[in-house]
């Protein structure tokens, strides 16, 4: 389910996906086809791993990169589940053909 959020701008964020939640800034959907793709793969992580894990994996994964990278941004643009979705989220069609569990070979 799609949620127009314009608090979400003050996080500095286009989207965040809280499953079963997608929540966006604006309504503008041509404007968000890349940002609703790229949560609709999370959405599609988070049902892989049974949700809660995911969100386990997900801080657990920030925290180490953190460590490595000494930098919040480059922390959270090398965890494997955003490496996938922001490496396909263009892709209008990845859903369709992605294969189960693919965020593995992001690892």
């Amino acid at each position: 389910m799609i949620i127009v959020a314009p608090f979400i701008k003050y996080l500095k964020i286009s989207g965040i996906t809280l499953y079963p939640f997608i929540l966006i800034q604006n309504r503008n959907l041509k404007q968000n086809q890349s940002v609703l793709n790229h949560e609709r793969i999370h959405l599609m992580q988070q049902l892989e791993l049974l949700i809660l894990p995911f969100y386990v994996f997900y801080l657990i994964e920030f925290g180490v990169r953190y460590i490595q990278l000494k930098d919040f941004k480059s922390a959270y643009l090398n965890i494997t589940f955003e490496q996938e979705a922001y490496k396909n989220d263009w892709n209008l069609n990845y859903l369709k053909n992605r294969g189960l569990y693919s965020w593995v070979k992001y690892l």
